[in-house]
């Protein structure tokens, strides 16, 4: 009699290990992963050690947008992933003068961006960078201490992962779409 209950146990452990597999595997390769920020080009809005959890179904629904801070492949080594900023959307032309950042948009406009994220603006020498049809351009907060695109290149939309989407540690600095602050 004994034997019963402990089988009917393992019956119902096996049948739960089962669901919550279903459940969690399609969550955590389809709609969100975890990330942990390494190093320093992000800085202030996101410090190495931080946890974020990334959303990876936006960007199925709605392209990328300026401002978003997004984790992506590596372009060079795709085994590599990087944060960074989106600071131009496919077709502009982004320009930097004499540390100044502004964007000539497709309709032709041309907006000097505010960004209130960039405690250290350094954004190097005078350049004139165009984005093609299916790339980004993508830096990050700390200027200096960025490899971004104005080191490697544009980034391929392919290669984008999502985006921040919540910052779990530490317990402190816990937020919603951290790093959430279009430029305008």
């Amino acid at each position: 009699m004994q034997q019963e209950p402990r089988d009917n146990f393992f019956t119902e452990l096996l049948k739960f290990v089962i669901v919550a597999a279903l459940i969690v595997f399609p969550i955590r390769f389809f709609v969100a992963q975890p990330f942990i920020v390494s190093g320093a080009s992000m800085e202030p809005t996101f410090e190495s050690g931080q946890y974020l959890i990334i959303d990876e179904l936006s960007y199925r629904i709605a392209p990328p947008e300026r401002g978003d801070v997004v984790i992506f492949r590596y372009p060079r080594n795709p085994k590599e992933f990087f944060i960074k900023r989106i600071i131009a959307l496919p077709g502009e032309t982004l320009y930097i003068q004499k540390g100044d950042v502004s964007v000539k948009k497709t309709s032709g406009e041309v907006v000097s961006l505010n960004e209130p994220y960039v405690a250290n603006p350094g954004n190097g020498n005078n350049a004139t960078y165009v984005v093609g049809s299916d790339e980004y351009f993508v830096m990050g907060d700390n200027r200096p201490e960025s490899s971004d695109s104005r080191v490697w290149g544009m980034l391929p939309r392919e290669d984008i992962v999502g985006r921040a989407f919540l910052r779990l540690l530490p317990f402190n600095t816990s937020a919603f779409l951290p790093g959430d602050s279009a430029p305008q």
